[in-house]
């Protein structure tokens, strides 16, 4: 800033008048009365704002020169609006003055335009430098810039990145000037080797291997790059001091560190040179100011005991966890039973040789009392929704523990942003032993809308789908309520309607978590009604007078239970299905006229710890078994099973004369129709049981089978996921089902059977069956055309994040798969499996659920098949995270 003529006024004792241009003489630090001001120069603002701005008034007294016009002036600075600054003195009579003030406002950006960097990455830049229209253009918002700009590209590994920016005016509009931004980020630098010296104790594999961030090149390693970056390797200069420390070498340190650039290869070297110092091992560990935990129990939470090796980073962690909010630890064991104010701090007493003695220092302090408890953020969900999901209660004594478990149960109602879901301490109170905690939320879209044509089986598919999930069914009846839909309370509503020319399906279902508003007690309903036609790949035709419909009916009531711990959840439910058909003769049904019912009741026991983002886990576990059954209606309904031929009877072909006993291409069950041929071609029938082999022909005998569906079906999935560093988890899972019959003659029903293989997309079908992922393999090809009735899986998949914000979620992953499907129990054989592994990406947005795309290789054939899968493409809509 530029403080022109009256700088040199107040060193000369000279003054302008302004309107006469000429000189005139007066007494330095003469002091006069304000008669006014009067502003001039380029300036948008209203002149009596720039006088108030200046801290001047009309009528007080100020001397000039004098501290009130050098006060004024670094006030108008201040703001940060104008660039020049000068007063003039316009006019004095007797003891009053005039002043003139001359300032010149300071541009505001117009358009920016950026040079080296892709068009889509434009609007994104500007975003982040917040180079909005209108801005004040001054040289700390070009500096900033241009500094934010040289760091983002440096990060990236654009470790000669250079940029440059320009102000040139917009002669179109008034005081406007238009920013061109050149970034020129060059090559991308690599690390090409990282070297130690003094280092005989550990070696340099593992030092570099210590270093999590700061990677020499190497072209096997997949998640983590080569580049440079100045914090992070800082960060790894600490974590090589910690690897010591983990091997007993507590006095090791960098002594020195270089990096320079090899300008010919254009690559980093780094070399470190460290001191390694003696092996200590853990002397005496005494606790002091301890009353409310014994010495003992404080030892066995430690795990640490004399003789040990020192671990610097095992006792840190041993006493505060910093990487597990929820860590067994010392602090946390206070922190979790209301001891807010406790403090725990290891000290080294006495070093004796290699051994070092520690006292483990307690300061417990009074119990804290959770006080005031509010959330903020919640623009659309209501207040009781967060607040029944808290266990953090006013009253209620403090434990980390349940403030840990607050925010994870916000994160699972799906609501909010769990990255951003932050709790506030405020007016903690030693004296009075309370704490206010606010929690601090990010709203983000909830509802989500499924649209989508594709071409299958030979048609054109079209899906309709709307879940709205964070409905209110109170406020159905509130006009004003509807914004555009009510929403708040968090049940979910779902419509969905999926049709081509040879089959159409509609479901609606509601779950509302809190049924009664009592208690953590979830109600759910559902019903649909689907309607196949016979459709034949071969010729492409649809025949609508050959027809399959199903209804289907379900509700299911589910509480959270308190014990063995309160992640448990035990689900019941009941559903009833008719199955009907009309001239519909496939080979996947025993009959093509009739109708099937099917009552079932399923029971399932869970238990969900995962956290603390449902869409992303990075930790946590869910196990589930569920068994779903019908009643065994053949122990009451006096048919005798073992006298109902099968559909497969009349396979039975005796060749020759038709009492010749040689038999080929043959077998026989007892009870089974026989069905005999002569030698000049007539057929010849045997009745067997009353049942005639036109009965067998048109399903007559399978639909008294299957007329009230009987089955039981047990269900186990184990799912883990481990943080194996930053936000790369590994997701472990393993799967059974299996599908049995109460009377083995009547046999396993043709329905609800698992069909494993692909993407795990049911798709159209519409026997009830469960379709299984496992990818590297074609859809459903690992399981016979009827379906199995057994099945496992077991899968490993690392995930790392691109992105967790609010708008759109995006992981990597790789993944291990096999597994395998069999149609009896007898043929189970878990060891004998399909395998296959690929890479895939995931990408969740809240208005549309979870996407995704996946390349994987089976390394077996399908069954029946000699030639290896090979690689398969498959599409993730809407699967489960």
């Amino acid at each position: 800033m530029q403080w022109k003529s009256f700088l040199l006024l107040l060193i000369l004792g000279n003054v302008f008048y302004a309107n006469a241009q000429e000189r005139l003489p007066f007494d330095q630090g003469k002091k006069y009365i304000l008669s006014g001001v009067r502003v001039t120069g380029k300036i948008s603002y209203n002149e009596q704002t720039v006088v108030t701005f200046a801290g001047l008034e009309k009528g007080q007294n100020l001397t000039v020169p004098g501290e009130e016009i050098s006060n004024a002036i670094k006030k108008l600075g201040k703001l940060g609006l104008f660039s020049d600054i000068d007063f003039y003195v316009d006019q004095i009579k007797g003891d009053s003055i005039s002043l003139e003030l001359n300032i010149n406002e300071l541009p505001k950006l117009g358009e920016v335009k950026f040079n080296g960097v892709k068009k889509n990455k434009v609007e994104e830049l500007i975003k982040e430098n917040s180079l909005t229209k209108g801005k004040i253009v001054n040289e700390n918002l070009i500096t900033t810039t241009k500094n934010y700009l040289e760091n983002k590209y440096k990060k990236d590994g654009y470790f000669n990145t250079k940029v440059a920016i320009r102000t040139i005016i917009d002669t179109s509009t008034v005081n406007n000037v238009n920013m061109l931004i050149n970034i020129d980020k060059g090559d991308k630098v690599k690390i090409e080797k990282i070297t130690f010296e003094g280092n005989s104790k550990l070696s340099s594999k593992k030092l570099r291997k210590a270093m999590k961030n700061t990677k020499q090149i190497n072209r096997i390693r997949i998640f983590k790059s080569s580049k440079f970056i100045k914090g992070k390797y800082n960060e790894d200069l600490v974590k090589i001091v910690d690897a010591y420390k983990e091997k007993g070498y507590r006095d090791a340190r960098v002594i020195s560190d270089s990096v320079w650039m090899d300008q010919k290869r254009k690559k980093l070297a780094i070399n470190i040179k460290v001191e390694e110092g003696q092996k200590y091992y853990f002397g005496n560990i005494k606790f002091i100011g301890n009353s409310v935990y014994s010495d003992k129990l404080l030892s066995e939470i430690l795990g640490i005991q004399k003789g040990d090796v020192y671990n610097g980073v095992l006792l840190e962690k041993r006493v505060a966890d910093k990487s597990k909010p929820d860590g067994e630890d010392i602090t946390n064991l206070y922190q979790n039973n209301g001891y807010l104010f406790s403090n725990v701090n290891p000290v080294e007493v006495k070093t004796a040789n290699d051994s070092i003695d520690f006292e483990i220092r307690i300061t417990e302090g009074p119990i804290a009392y959770f006080n005031k408890i509010t959330v903020v953020g919640n623009d659309k969900t209501n207040d009781k929704i967060i607040y029944r999901e808290l266990r953090t209660r006013p009253g209620q004594k403090y434990s980390k523990e349940d403030l840990v478990r607050s925010i994870r149960e916000i994160g699972q109602l799906g609501f909010f942003d769990p990255e951003a879901i932050k709790p506030d301490f405020k007016n903690v109170d030693p004296t009075a032993g309370t704490v206010d905690i606010e929690y601090h939320l990010a709203e983000k879209g909830s509802s989500q809308i499924e649209l989508q044509g594709g071409y299958g089986g030979g048609g054109f598919i079209g899906t309709l789908g709307l879940s709205f999930n964070n409905f209110s069914t109170r406020s159905l009846f509130k006009k004003d309520a509807y914004k555009p839909l009510p929403m708040g309370d968090g049940q979910k509503v779902s419509l969905r309607a999926q049709a081509s020319s040879y089959f159409r399906t509609y479901s609606l279902s509601l779950s509302e978590p809190w049924f009664g508003g009592k208690k953590p007690i979830s109600f759910s309903a559902s019903l649909s009604s689907s309607q196949q036609f016979l459709y034949t790949g071969y010729s492409s035709s649809v025949d609508k007078s050959k027809s399959f419909t199903i209804t289907s009916l379900s509700l299911g009531l589910a509480k959270k239970l308190k014990v063995p711990d309160d992640y448990f959840v035990l689900s019941t439910g009941v559903s009833l299905q008719q199955y009907k058909l009309h001239n519909y003769n496939t080979g996947l049904f025993t009959f093509g006229d009739g109708s099937c019912k099917n009552l079932s009741f399923n029971v399932a026991l869970s238990r969900n710890n995962k956290a603390f983002n449902p869409v992303y886990p990075t930790q946590g576990s869910e196990f589930t078994l569920s068994t779903k059954f019908t009643l065994p209606y053949s122990m009451f309904n006096n048919v005798n099973y073992s006298d109902l031929p099968n559909q497969a009877a009349y396979k039975l072909t005796y060749q020759g004369t038709a009492r010749n006993s040689n038999v080929d291409n043959a077998w026989i069950n007892t009870g089974d129709f026989i069905k005999l041929t002569t030698v000049n071609g007539v057929t010849d029938y045997v009745k067997v049981n009353d049942y005639t082999q036109a009965d067998v022909d048109q399903g007559k005998v399978d639909q008294k089978r299957f007329n009230w569906l009987e089955f039981y079906k047990v269900k186990f999935k184990a799912d883990w996921y481990t943080k194996i560093y930053g936000n790369l988890v590994l997701r472990s899972l393993g799967e059974f089902g299996f599908l049995g019959a109460y009377n083995f003659n009547r046999g396993v029903v043709p329905f609800e059977r698992f069909y494993l293989g692909g993407d795990g997309l049911a798709n159209y079908s519409l026997d009830g069956r469960e379709v299984i992922q496992l990818r590297g393999y074609p859809n459903q090809s690992l399981s016979s055309t009827t379906g199995s009735t057994i099945y496992n899986k077991f899968s490993l998949e690392l995930r790392y994040p691109i992105t967790l914000k609010p708008q759109a979620t995006i992981y990597a992953i790789t993944f291990l798969e096999a597994g395998s499907a069999y149609n009896k129990f007898q043929e189970y054989n878990p060891f004998v499996l399909q395998r296959s592994a690929g890479v895939g990406i995931r990408i969740f947005m809240p208005a549309f659920g979870l996407l995704g795309i996946d390349f994987a290789n089976g390394f077996d054939p399908v069954p029946g098949q000699t030639q290896k899968s090979g690689w398969q493409t498959h599409f993730i809509i809407g699967q489960q995270f």
